[in-house]
């Protein structure tokens, strides 16, 4: 999904003037390598992003889950705000509250829409 989501935004980036001086100065056939090249280091790059965001949300949510023995609601928000936060560790404590929240919030929309009867 990261790999393919990437490959559509940085589709998006050669759609508008070129602002590389480098880049116009060199023939269409150089530009459209340059530019699928640029799109499968950024799909790569995503790919790996979303991996490592799944891989943390999904084994936490696991351990939780088998911690408390329940399959409800509170294990995806519990796991969504130690994503959140984890994932914006480096960027202080604000950022972390938000990123736990934001996380948190989106885990419930997504969960409470999946399990709905």
């Amino acid at each position: 999904m990261g790999g393919a989501f990437g490959l559509f935004m940085s589709s998006f980036e050669y759609a508008g003037p070129v602002m590389n001086e480098d880049l116009v100065k060199q023939t269409t056939k150089q530009q459209i390598k340059h530019a699928f090249k640029d799109m499968g280091t950024r799909s790569l790059s995503m790919a790996k992003n979303f991996g490592l965001v799944g891989m943390i949300y999904s084994g936490t949510e696991c351990c939780i889950e088998s911690y408390r023995a329940k399959n409800d609601l509170y294990n995806s928000v519990a796991a969504g705000a130690f994503t959140g936060g984890l994932l914006a560790a480096k960027a202080g404590p604000q950022a972390m509250a938000l990123g736990a929240g934001g996380f948190a919030a989106f885990s419930l929309a997504i969960d409470w829409y999946m399990h709905r009867d």
